[in-house]
């Protein structure tokens, strides 16, 4: 008998599978990442069609194979549409959930990186949060959840960006993107993260590439 579990996570990555059907990656809570079939999901008036978007997120139903899961139902906290208005904004968030593929893990827990993903998107709908200092504390909590991070920073810096730096990397996750930082020391807090991205992460991000290009 197949087993049916619920999970909460967000969606990170969506595929079309034939005609009608979508093939969704999600990052749980529960169990990392998780690739799930979405029958009908493209079909006019199919009930998993507005829940199978990248960025929703919420608790999802999934009926566990033995090879695979299949998604039968969603009830969704947040949609964050508001993502989605602008293409800047949409890019960075598209970054995000390119960067949690990277480094989630398939059948382990992710609480923290779930919880730190959920609040860099929610970060990305506060117009007074600068864009690019949101991505800059992600990547940078996030390579201290993977384990391979710089404790101190690897360029230039002066006594603030060294605070900030120890402040990302220590403070709860829920304090993270509470603050902001004067042009000069934004740019030391970014060489030093860009330097650490370059040793630690071995793939080059497609929508990076995007999202420079758009806002070069």
């Amino acid at each position: 008998m197949l087993d049916t579990i619920d999970v909460y996570g967000i969606i990170i990555g969506i595929q079309p599978v034939g005609e009608y059907d979508k093939r969704v990656l999600l990052l749980t809570r529960e169990r990392g990442r998780i690739s799930a079939f979405a029958r009908s999901a493209r079909r006019q008036g199919s009930g998993l069609m507005g829940v199978t978007q990248v960025f929703v997120c919420g608790r999802f139903r999934l009926r566990e194979g033995k090879d695979s899961y299949s998604l039968l139902s969603a009830r969704v906290d947040n949609y964050f549409g508001e993502l989605k208005k602008d293409v800047e904004t949409t890019c960075y968030g598209t970054y995000f959930l390119e960067l949690a593929e990277y480094y989630s893990r398939e059948s382990m827990s992710e609480p923290q990186m779930l919880k730190l993903l959920y609040l860099a998107l929610l970060a990305l709908t506060r117009p007074a949060l600068p864009h690019p200092l949101t991505r800059r504390v992600y990547e940078l909590r996030l390579m201290k959840i993977d384990g391979q991070y710089d404790q101190t920073p690897p360029a230039p810096h002066g006594e603030t960006a060294e605070f900030t730096w120890h402040y990302v990397l220590t403070s709860p996750v829920e304090k993270l993107f509470t603050f902001a930082l004067t042009e000069e020391v934004f740019r030391e807090f970014e060489e030093s993260v860009d330097r650490s991205i370059r040793k630690y992460v071995d793939r080059r991000m497609n929508s990076l590439e995007i999202l420079e290009a758009l806002i070069r």
